[in-house]
């Protein structure tokens, strides 16, 4: 009950607000001395403007009352002002919702001040322009502040909000104009007062609506992200979908009154009268559409946006990718034919307008173009998808899933996908159709992680690979997951080496947990945005004289903004622990060893040494060089690279490199995708 409440006092201060914002904006157009006393509705339009007001104030009270009612869960909230005024008192949401209501009473105060005084341009330019401060307000309440406090990331939306209100508000004072012109030719001259103002607004209506189409694109995209697939599986999507479909609505109608019937009305009495009716006719329409629009977006305001949504449940048996489509030429060939199909429809309706064609043909050709041009598109992108396809994993991709992932599969899928997951397993010649190349080919980049939990549950190729559902936990499926994605990772860093690729971040690093000998603990994340991490993986007694020129450098190490965490590959002696930690400067990891080592194992591959057969071979030292933002960006081999970083000035280099990198990408997530 609270929240069908809450949507309906969210709709009325919004409306409320728009019209008095958008109503005063035509009256000052409208704004004639004749004008204004000779129509009767602008004059009821005029007078409505505090009523308005009214109802905005009241919808903001009601909207505060349920928001304390949905924060607190307590339903009986809803009729306790103490509990409103505490709710005020003590949240960000509160505070911006006392500054609204301060606004609605200044919305109020201008509007009784233009009822009861002579009309004057001046006069509606302050009360749209408190109204507009009151929605200016409202949108430091929304999801973009929400996501970013800042005015770059709000004003969009602001922007968007208030010229959305310009045109809805200003809907009914056209439709005032267009009643009053109604009574008889003489009133539908095409130089009185009253037409010539709907012609003004409809002169500003087209950029207006311009920049509303604009703005509400860079709000979808911020909201959405790169989860289009929420687009289609998601509340906030379908509601989205839902406001486009009334938008193109509206777009068609102000189009066709912009272009055919306002034009009509210098063509004689006859055409004006039709002219006139077809704008009083449709106007209607796109009034009411307008209307459920407004109702949409704020259902849309208060639903989880797309990108934080999670997709538990895909409900179609395809979906569209270029990533896993793209690399086969017949599919480039097919899409791009495509394209040049809807190039020719564009073109073909320019044609049609300048030779004059008869509507049949204007509205056949380039449709039976568009026909031809969907399928060559779109069916050549699809590929088959499952109910699992977009969920999210629920296991963190980390150094401890890795690890356990790995022993899963070399314990279940060894046979057939090989040690490496390279698809050469001993039967893998014996099986009707060849495993997969999960190592060097980019099947986890072109497939979701759903798809390959699907495959790891239900199996695949009518049971040439099995079923895995029943024997392995949820969670365990999931960890095989990461550890492939783990894997691959690998390879593709065989790129990596001891010199930094300037400002190319590109491969994120699982993250891990650890506790060292001089009792610190944390996690690989601890460390984002405030220090970057060099990562050492050493055997002792190999590593022992590295292990000395690290302690000895270590100062300028720390003092370049870098923490060094040492984490020992094989099983130390309590003696040889003691050894090597005497006197050492920087944390010896000690608990979660050998899962870091494990996991980052995966990432020896060069270049030079791809160290592609057989069960592989882990160096006995790797040193891993992280940037402030969780990338893994330089890598050194002593096997593969020679001396490398045993000369200190090319590390503090590159350590210096970094430092002077600003972020380039966003912290990547905690799962895989």
């Amino acid at each position: 009950m609270i929240e069908p409440l809450g949507a309906l006092f969210r709709f009325l201060q919004l409306a409320s607000n728009m019209l008095v914002l958008g109503g005063c904006v035509f009256l000052a157009i409208a704004e004639d001395k004749s004008a204004l006393s000779k129509n009767l509705w602008l004059t009821r339009l005029k007078k409505a403007l505090p009523w308005l007001a009214v109802t905005l104030f009241l919808g903001l009270l009601g909207l505060l009352a349920t928001t304390t009612a949905q924060a607190t869960g307590v339903a009986d909230n809803i009729w306790r002002p103490g509990a409103w005024l505490e709710f005020i008192q003590k949240t960000r949401i509160g505070l911006i919702w006392t500054a609204r209501e301060t606004c609605a009473l200044l919305v109020f105060g201008v509007a009784l001040y233009v009822r009861v005084s002579p009309g004057a341009q001046w006069r509606y330019a302050a009360c749209a322009s408190a109204a507009a401060l009151t929605l200016a307000v409202g949108s430091f309440a929304s999801h973009p502040a929400a996501e970013e406090q800042s005015i770059l990331a709000i004003l969009p939306y602001t922007v968007h909000l208030i010229l959305a209100s310009v045109w809805f508000g200003a809907l009914p004072g056209v439709l005032a104009v267009l009643f009053a012109a109604s009574g008889n030719s003489s009133t539908l001259a095409a130089n009185s007062s009253d037409i010539r103002s709907v012609k003004r607004f409809s002169v500003i209506a087209l950029p207006v609506m311009v920049v509303i189409v604009a703005t509400g694109l860079l709000v979808a995209d911020r909201m959405v992200s790169t989860n289009y697939a929420a687009l289609f599986a998601t509340k906030y999507g379908l509601l989205l979908n839902a406001k486009v479909t009334l938008l193109v609505v509206v777009l068609a109608i102000a189009a066709r009154a912009h272009f055919v019937w306002l034009p009509s009305l210098d063509q004689g009495s006859i055409s004006a009268q039709a002219g006139t009716y077809g704008l009083r006719k449709w106007l209607r329409v796109e009034l009411a559409v307008a209307s459920l629009l407004v109702f949409v977006a704020t259902l849309l305001a208060n639903t989880i946006p797309a990108k934080h949504d999670v997709i538990d449940y895909w409900p179609y048996p395809f979906r569209f990718s270029i990533d896993a489509t793209w690399s086969d030429w017949l599919v480039q060939t097919l899409v791009l034919a495509g394209v040049m199909f809807l190039v020719m429809a564009a073109g073909m309706m320019v044609v049609g307008r300048v030779k004059q064609w008869g509507r049949g043909a204007r509205i056949i050709v380039p449709s039976v173009l568009i026909v031809c041009a969907l399928p060559l598109i779109l069916y050549p992108l699809g590929i088959q998808s499952y109910p699992e396809t977009y969920r999210k994993t629920p296991v963190p991709f980390d150094a401890i899933s890795i690890a356990n992932g790995a022993g899963l599969f070399a314990a279940n899928c060894v046979p057939c996908h090989g040690p490496q997951a390279k698809g050469n397993g001993i039967l893998a010649k014996t099986l009707p159709k060849q495993p997969v190349d999960l190592l060097t080919e980019p099947h986890t980049a072109m497939h979701t992680a759903g798809d390959f939990f699907h495959w790891l549950t239900y199996g695949r190729f009518n049971g040439i690979m099995p079923a895995f559902g029943g024997t392995l936990a949820e969670e365990e499926r999931w960890d095989v997951l990461n550890f492939l994605h783990a894997n691959a990772r690998g390879y593709q860093a065989r790129i990596i080496n001891p010199r930094i690729l300037p400002e190319q971040p590109f491969m994120a690093s699982p993250n891990f947990s650890y506790s060292a000998h001089d009792g610190s603990s944390g996690t690989l994340k601890d460390f984002r945005r405030q220090q970057m991490v060099l990562l050492v993986l050493f055997s002792w007694p190999d590593s022992r004289a590295r292990i000395e020129q690290l302690r000895a450098a270590y100062a300028a190490i720390k003092g370049s903004g870098t923490v060094m965490l040492a984490v020992p590959m094989n099983d130390l002696a309590p003696e040889d622990v003691a050894s090597m930690t005497a006197d050492a400067g920087f944390p010896v990891v000690t608990q979660g060893a050998s899962e870091i080592a494990r996991s980052y194992a995966l990432f020896r591959r060069t270049i030079s040494k791809p160290d592609l057969f057989g069960e592989g071979t882990a160096p006995k030292h790797m040193e891993l060089l992280f940037d402030r933002f969780g990338y893994l960006r330089a890598r050194w081999i002593p096997e593969s690279d020679g001396a490398g970083w045993t000369d200190l000035e090319l590390l503090m280099s590159q350590i210096a490199q970094l430092k002077r990198e600003g972020e380039l990408l966003p912290p990547p997530g905690d799962h895989v995708h």
